[in-house]
């Protein structure tokens, strides 16, 4: 992902905020949902030419151990910024655990290519700004789909502007370096997530539906720390 294309998310996400008015829906999570299932139609329409071909060519090609340690590597990464925000969300002791998986995993672990924190018991945790916002009484508001990233809400649609402003990745100044490194995460992610299509192919009647049910029940679920209360979320 390229800094232009970075630069132009919130412009597409007013976009779909605007369009919202004329692609309503009576579903009160879903607003604009005519406007997120064409924007699903075409998410999906580019994972299908471009990137789930790439993915399991590279699934295919390369051994497990490989796979792993390239997941790995950005998993590490990623433990930065997941200890930042639980620390901002007042976690201080998973805050304090992920910032040494990654002292731990990036020395004795190689740079990340091995998981010696896991090993020994060092829990990892999945932390974003959506979460963090969410944690100190932000409501989600209206479920969108954002371009190539898919789905969020307009809360998480926030916090992910801050995620890639955060993302050392994102950021490296050198253009060849950044890109392919960008690529290969997409790739490496994307194929952890081949065995997942056949069981949704097989289980949603209407796909569009199945995910964002997923996605806000999941997103609910992580931001109360898998004990989310009883009552309907507010929108």
């Amino acid at each position: 992902m390229t800094k232009l294309h970075i630069k132009r998310i919130p412009v597409l996400v007013c976009a779909a905020l605007l369009l919202g008015g004329c692609a309503t829906s009576g579903n009160p999570k879903d607003p604009i949902e005519g406007f997120n299932r064409a924007m699903y139609g075409i998410n999906e329409a580019v994972d299908k030419v471009a990137i789930r071909p790439v993915a399991r060519a590279y699934d295919f090609v390369l051994p497990s151990p490989v796979k792993r340690g390239v997941a790995n590597v950005f998993g590490n990464i990623d433990d930065v910024f997941i200890g930042v925000n639980n620390l901002l969300q007042g976690k201080g002791k998973d805050g304090i655990t992920d910032l040494g998986r990654f002292v731990l995993n990036s020395t004795i672990g190689i740079f990340g290519i091995f998981d010696i924190a896991s090993n020994i018991g060092m829990e990892k945790h999945d932390e974003d700004f959506g979460q963090t916002f969410g944690r100190w009484g932000v409501g989600s508001g209206a479920y969108v789909v954002v371009p190539f990233f898919g789905p969020r809400t307009a809360r998480d649609t926030v916090g992910l502007l801050l995620d890639i402003k955060a993302d050392p990745i994102a950021n490296i100044n050198d253009v060849p370096s950044r890109n392919a490194l960008l690529v290969t995460r997409i790739i490496s992610d994307r194929a952890t997530l081949l065995p997942a299509d056949k069981v949704i192919e097989e289980a949603a009647l209407d796909k569009y539906a199945y995910m964002r049910d997923g996605y806000l029940q999941r997103r609910r679920n992580l931001i109360h720390d898998g004990n989310p209360p009883r009552e309907k979320e507010e929108f």
